[in-house]
C-alpha cells in the first residue's frame, strides 16, 4: 500500500510513464514502487524508471516539454527529472550494467494506479539489490522487506547464480536462511557440500 506521503510520488510516477508511453520510449519500473506494484512492501520513497542509454536525450526532451526539470547529475549511469521537487530517476546503467532490449523482456506489465506498464521482475528487483551492496553501502534493512514481501514471486535459484561473484550478496542470502525466509540454497545444493 503506497503511504499518504507518497501518494505525490505516485502521481509523478504516472506522469512519466505516460510521457514514456506517448513518446514510444521502452521503460520499466524499478525501485521501490515496482516492489509495490507486485504487491510487496516498499522500504523507500522513490521512483526509479530504467530506460536504454540511447534513449536518455530523447526521455529528458519530452519530459521537458511536459513541464518537468530535467538534470544530468555526475553520476554517469542515471538522470533525473523532477515534477514540482519530486524526483524521479532515470536510470540507463544499473549495477554496472546497460540498459538493453532484453532487460526489458525481463518485465511483467502490471497495474500502478490504473496506469498499466512494465514493472522489472521480482527477480531482477532482488538481483539489482543484491548487487547494489558493497563495501561502501550494506543496507541489508533495505532489502528484507523486498526478500520477504515478494518471496514466493522470486526465483531464488537464478538470484544465486546472477549474484554468486558478490561476497555482500552471499552474506544477505545467508542472513535470509537463518530468518527463515527462505533457505540459503536447495535441498540438492546442500546434499553436495
Amino acid at each position: 500500500m503506497v503511504q499518504q506521503g507518497d501518494e505525490g510520488l505516485l502521481h509523478t510516477l504516472k506522469r512519466v510513464a505516460a510521457v514514456l508511453k506517448q513518446a514510444e520510449i521502452p521503460f520499466a519500473l524499478g525501485g521501490s514502487f515496482a516492489v509495490y506494484a507486485h504487491g510487496g512492501h516498499s522500504s523507500d520513497h522513490d521512483v526509479d524508471f530504467l530506460i536504454r542509454g540511447e534513449d536518455v536525450d530523447r526521455a529528458l526532451e519530452a519530459l521537458v516539454a511536459s513541464g518537468f526539470t530535467a538534470e544530468r547529475p555526475p553520476e554517469d549511469w542515471l538522470v533525473k527529472v523532477y515534477d514540482s521537487g519530486r524526483m524521479v530517476d532515470l536510470i540507463h546503467r544499473p549495477i554496472e550494467t546497460p540498459v538493453t532490449d532484453e532487460t526489458f523482456t525481463d518485465t511483467v506489465v502490471r497495474p500502478v494506479d490504473a496506469i498499466h506498464m512494465p514493472v522489472l521482475s521480482a527477480s531482477q528487483l532482488m538481483v539489482h539489490k543484491l548487487l547494489s551492496f558493497s563495501q561502501h553501502y550494506c543496507d541489508f534493512a533495505r532489502g528484507l522487506p523486498l526478500a520477504r514481501s515478494l518471496r514466493e514471486q522470486i526465483d531464488w535459484e537464478r538470484v544465486r547464480k546472477e549474484t554468486q561473484h558478490s561476497p555482500y550478496a552471499e552474506a544477505f542470502l545467508v542472513l535470509l536462511d537463518r530468518l527463515d525466509v527462505v533457505p540459503y540454497s536447495s535441498e540438492e545444493e546442500k546434499g553436495t557440500r
